[in-house]
């Protein structure tokens, strides 16, 4: 038997909103201007992290890694490092969207 393609769970996906789309959820916007620290120890609490595990470029790349998302780590730390709360604002987005929807993995 000869293998033609690879199984779906091995084709990468995308987040679920793009990185400028803050206005997808107007109050995770909100909680990333005004309470970056409590948006963080929520995700870190999603992804069943210590809250001093920071929203930096290692977060985002473990939740990538985790749900077979494109992108690299060269990326993950350019949006973290030049749009941190729009980083940290679609993280959440896609984690709520994932909640939603039952899909998200602990």
């Amino acid at each position: 038997m000869e293998v033609t393609s690879q199984p779906s769970a091995f084709h990468p996906q995308e987040f679920h909103s793009g990185l400028m789309s803050c206005c997808d959820d107007v109050g995770v916007c909100c909680c990333g201007l005004f309470c970056l620290p409590c948006m963080g120890c929520s995700i870190a609490s999603d992804m069943n992290e210590c809250c001093l595990c920071g929203l930096g470029m290692p977060m985002r790349s473990v939740y990538r890694t985790k749900y077979n998302i494109e992108g690299s780590m060269c990326n993950d730390w350019a949006a973290t490092t030049f749009c941190f709360t729009c980083a940290a604002c679609q993280l959440k987005r896609d984690i709520d969207i994932r909640k939603s929807n039952g899909t998200l993995k602990l």
